[in-house]
């Protein structure tokens, strides 16, 4: 099975002048909210997801059922945290905070689709290889290639012999078995700090079809980030997922949601969809 890398599109320097910057943005106060929570997720790459014996929703997977359709209830993961957290599935050591909401927002104009995600940033985690960025923020969007994408989310490209695995490669990272997928991702670096404590980073996000940019800040103990991609057109849906490197940390040590899509609506709306 051939193995293709994913498209990134996070290309060139930081920059800390941010009104020179500025994104042409929705109004934020009038674009509804959806909580996505993140969780991390220990070792269970694709290989472990998709074995019976391992876990207990693979007779759903292969009905078509997705993830996030037999997880998500009531506003939250009714995933089985202790065991994810034990050393079988978390072998280095688990983060204190193993589920957290980002609230997430979209919205679009005719050239472009604009996604905001908010979150307070965890400590306490195990793995703080990541010295110059405290926080990494990513969106990623498979393309209809990749296999069973819309069911599984990012797990496609999480596989046991990827970096960061037990025994794995250090040098591998993540793929799809077909297809490809592009990401957006903001890193907090080190921004210019204000007066009040908060701090802003631009960094610009150059090629790819995605034609992605990203401006994120942190005020107190919240961040708040702000994608613009290029509008994939009316009518169109397209899944993605959420992923945050918190405290540090790096690889697999990031809090990742399920699978997601958006379908583009008119009058600037999006429609959130539970894959």
């Amino acid at each position: 099975m051939k193995s293709l890398k994913i498209k990134a599109v996070l290309t060139g320097s930081m920059l800390v002048v941010v009104s020179q910057c500025a994104m042409a943005a929705p109004d934020w106060t009038k674009v509804p909210k959806r909580d996505v929570h993140v969780f991390h997720a220990g070792v269970t790459p694709i290989e472990w997801v998709s074995k019976k014996s391992s876990h207990s929703g693979t007779a759903g997977m292969k009905k078509g059922e997705s993830c996030a359709g037999c997880h998500e209830e009531k506003g939250t993961l009714n995933l089985n945290f202790k065991r994810l957290a034990d050393k079988e599935l978390e072998p280095v050591g688990a983060p204190s905070t193993m589920i957290y909401p980002v609230s997430f927002q979209s919205a679009h104009d005719d050239a472009s689709l604009y996604i905001r995600l908010s979150f307070k940033a965890p400590t306490g985690g195990a793995n703080k290889a990541d010295k110059d960025n405290e926080v990494k923020a990513t969106v990623m969007f498979p393309d209809a290639s990749v296999p069973n994408a819309a069911q599984e989310g990012c797990w496609a490209t999480c596989h046991q012999d990827a970096r960061t695995m037990p025994g794995a490669d250090d040098k591998k990272t993540k793929y799809a078995s077909a297809g490809s997928y592009e990401l957006m991702q903001w890193r907090s670096a080190k921004g210019a700090k204000a007066a009040d404590g908060s701090v802003s980073t631009v960094r610009k996000m150059d090629g790819g079809a995605l034609a992605a940019k990203a401006e994120g800040s942190k005020a107190g103990d919240v961040y708040t980030v702000t994608f613009t991609r290029k509008y994939p057109g009316a009518g169109k849906t397209i899944p993605f997922g959420v992923a945050i490197h918190a405290d540090h940390a790096s690889g697999r040590f990031h809090h990742v949601s399920l699978g997601y899509a958006l379908e583009m609506a008119a009058n600037g709306e999006v429609k959130f969809i539970k894959q």
